[in-house]
């Protein structure tokens, strides 16, 4: 009898349903856009109900895509958006806000205390992430201090915390469990790495009741069973993992060294180092990997903030193409940029610079240039910044005794553009590789749910699964990839310089 898996991965803009067969094949699928709130400047929230209710409609559409029942499948696993930060009744059910968005800024002031109190250096060693808005605890404390009454009902005991993965369990379990893995654990600032437990003194410190908190289990685990009620019979929710260690889990990078890119509106890389826990002296952060057991696992994870987002630049601000998949036919006529540098740096700079002040900037313009030559530019800033982020790494690796990254293996929207995906392997000297099915975020997660329930009996079998649709092999000369890599950090300053 044919086994199905269902993988629910909730993203920032759709929530989506995916029922893959025990090969990884896609059976089918179904998508929902979620709509994002702006209340203010620098806010981001989404409601909560509204990513419960898309999130159920897909999985419910995909099924009856698929023609399956809740008896065809052997287990659930879900991937989600990291970081965004929900607190409901334990009661009711209710959530006592909108959740606020991994984007979301209104923490900042918070941290900025905690780093002028020296508090950096701990955070870092218990948790390997930065003081920053962007993590899950400082957005709690956000809640507790600015919702009426919640403080006093959290001290009660009265409310759960969770990101957007135990939010869904709790409505998938019909509230009977209140549980997260230790990927999106990793990501509150909150999550000690070394022990896989909250941590007493970083709760204490922003003033958070331990009663909040989800039980944390490993990223393959029993995380309970769907409702009878939900998707029509009771299934094992087996698999749950943030976003981007979903998507290493699915590209079959088990083993340290091996490092995977997402180009998406932004990219995100994540190299994984095995049971390691190092430090970046190149700028990227620490986080725990999907664990397949007790025995923690690490990652270092690098962000590009606009990766695919500088095409849709030049479609709504230049209007230099009517649609996307205009860019790679109008910067394949011309044989290279011309000189031109495009750093988008329109919300300052990611890993490894960190230059939340630095500017978009466009140099070696001459009476020459035309705007295929932009579009091109425009498109290799995204290899020139993805580079930069595997040399980051590959330095941190060879750092701590490990070795350069040899291969990348990539997903996300931007690789299907060969262009861009044969420039990013001549930058980087080595292959980049493109999987058949790039719907890695949520396959690692349908493979988490597979280990957990049975389907699969170890990430050797999963790694046999995995099979690549394209290498791009490098053809340019060394000189010629160094040379280049210069000209992009030398423009990378001009961004920055005051």
């Amino acid at each position: 009898m044919t086994t199905y898996l269902l993988a629910l991965d909730q993203g920032t803009s759709s929530s989506r349903s995916i029922v893959f067969n025990t090969q990884g094949q896609i059976v089918a699928s179904a998508q929902q856009e979620l709509p994002q709130i702006y209340p203010r400047p620098g806010w981001v929230e989404h409601d909560p109900r509204e990513i419960w209710r898309t999130q159920l409609r897909t999985a419910k559409e995909a099924l009856a895509k698929a023609g399956l029942t809740a008896s065809d499948i052997r287990s659930v696993g879900i991937t989600n958006q990291r970081e965004t930060t929900i607190v409901w009744n334990r009661k009711t059910g209710a959530p006592i806000h909108h959740a606020i968005v991994w984007q979301d800024r209104r923490a900042e002031p918070t941290c900025v205390q905690l780093r002028d109190a020296g508090h950096s250096d701990t955070i870092l060693q218990k948790t390997g992430l930065r003081i920053d808005a962007y993590f899950s605890g400082t957005k709690l404390q956000w809640l507790l201090d600015n919702v009426a009454g919640a403080r006093a009902a959290a001290e009660r005991g009265e409310l759960a915390f969770g990101t957007v993965d135990s939010w869904l369990i709790w409505q998938l379990t019909g509230g009977k469990r209140h549980v997260t893995d230790v990927s999106n654990a990793s990501r509150t600032m909150l999550f000690n790495v070394h022990t896989n437990q909250w941590d007493a003194n970083l709760l204490a410190l922003l003033d958070i009741p331990a009663s909040l908190m989800p039980e944390v289990l490993p990223s393959a685990a029993d995380f309970g069973n769907t409702a009878d009620d939900v998707l029509g019979g009771a299934i094992s929710i087996g698999g749950v993992a943030g976003d981007q260690q979903s998507a290493l889990f699915g590209q079959a990078c088990f083993k340290a060294g091996m490092a995977k890119n997402t180009y998406g509106t932004g990219c995100f890389m994540l190299m994984h180092t095995g049971g390691k826990f190092q430090t970046s002296a190149n700028g990227l952060l620490t986080t725990a990997a999907a664990q397949t057991s007790t025995t923690p696992q690490f990652a270092l994870e690098g962000s590009v903030f606009v990766g695919g987002a500088v095409v849709q630049w030049l479609r709504d601000g230049l209007q230099a193409i009517e649609h996307s998949g205009q860019v790679q036919q109008l910067a394949e006529s011309v044989p290279d940029s011309g000189g031109v540098m495009l750093v988008p740096a329109f919300t300052g700079l990611g890993a490894p610079y960190w230059e939340p002040d630095a500017r978009g900037s466009i140099t070696g313009l001459t009476r020459g240039t035309t705007l295929a030559h932009i579009a091109r530019a425009a498109l290799e800033s995204i290899a020139y910044q993805s580079a930069a982020l595997l040399l980051a790494m590959s330095r941190d690796a060879v750092a701590n005794g490990g070795a350069a990254v040899s291969e990348l293996r990539v997903d996300g929207g931007a690789c299907v553009n060969n262009l861009l995906m044969q420039f990013q392997a001549d930058l980087l000297g080595i292959p980049v590789v493109r999987p058949a099915c790039v719907e890695t975020t949520a396959l690692g997660a349908a493979y988490l749910a597979g280990l957990s329930s049975g389907v699969y009996q170890s990430t050797d079998e999963l790694s046999t699964l995995w099979k690549a649709e394209r290498h791009f092999v490098p053809t340019m000369e060394k000189s010629r990839a160094d040379e280049l890599m210069a000209r992009w950090e030398r423009a990378v300053r001009q961004t920055t310089a005051a």
